[in-house]
């Protein structure tokens, strides 16, 4: 399902545990409701409260972190390219044939990592490179240099493509990140009862009833945020991969 999906199904599950809360407060005995039972659920709701914003902001900020430095790796792929083809146009003529063969390379990598959908799926995609990318990695290596500054830019232009090919790995290794399941049904699970408490003991009105939909949109909403932010590849918030698309200019005649 789609980060938008499983948000709306948190957020009904939440209001679903309003009126479980609220259906509670009608059916319970008067005594199951007094004071102790006030202070009790309160209390525990407070703890679970406190637990569950802990553990939304330091997934925000994970997924945040993860984002980030996923368009960092992006960036670092561009600038790699664009130093190799600089490299292995100070190389010489020799070289154009792995130039033009780089350029056949980016076309499948940006279809591996954005695709139609499909790409940035778990278990979906193969970190290979495509076979442009493979013949422009070994290309390098069957280049013959002739002089002391060819052997230097040949050096420096395989060291640039493993750096490329390790970004590379990293945005697939990183494509598998997102929430556990279970870390997420507990996370739900405790939105839920916090919802449950907050009928429990307080009639509804047209005030409470659009607050608690307010804050449950809220917190569903949170979720979706750090939903999308570990899918970088897709949906809403996906990175842009203009700086590739860009990095090298067609080769002159």
């Amino acid at each position: 399902m789609s980060p938008i999906e499983i948000s709306l199904i948190i957020f009904a599950l939440m209001i679903a545990g309003a009126a479980v809360g609220a259906l509670l407060r009608r059916a319970l005995p008067e005594h199951h409701l007094d004071d102790h039972a006030k202070d009790i659920v309160r209390l525990g709701t407070g703890l679970v409260a406190t637990i569950s914003a802990l553990v939304l902001g330091l997934l925000i900020n994970s997924a945040a972190s993860s984002y980030e430095a996923q368009r960092h790796e992006v960036r670092e792929m561009a600038a790699g390219l664009i130093l190799l083809d600089q490299l292995l146009e100070r190389y010489g003529p020799e070289a154009r044939p792995v130039r033009a063969t780089m350029r056949e390379a980016i076309g499948p990598l940006i279809d591996q990592l954005w695709g139609d959908g499909r790409a940035h799926a778990p278990g979906s995609h193969s970190p290979q490179p495509s076979n442009a990318g493979a013949r422009a990695f070994l290309a390098l290596h069957d280049l013959a240099p002739t002089n002391e500054l060819q052997r230097s830019l040949q050096g420096q232009a395989i060291a640039t493509a493993i750096n490329i090919q390790r970004s590379r790995l990293m945005l697939f290794e990183r494509a598998h990140a997102g929430i556990p399941t279970p870390f997420l049904a507990v996370l739900v699970f405790w939105l839920t009862m916090i919802f449950v408490s907050f009928c429990l003991f307080s009639p509804l009105n047209p005030t409470s009833m659009a607050a608690l939909a307010l804050i449950a949109l809220s917190a569903s909403g949170a979720i979706f945020l750090i939903l999308e932010m570990n899918q970088p590849f897709g949906g809403l918030m996906q990175i842009s991969g203009d700086a590739l698309r860009t990095a090298l200019p067609p080769l002159g005649p």
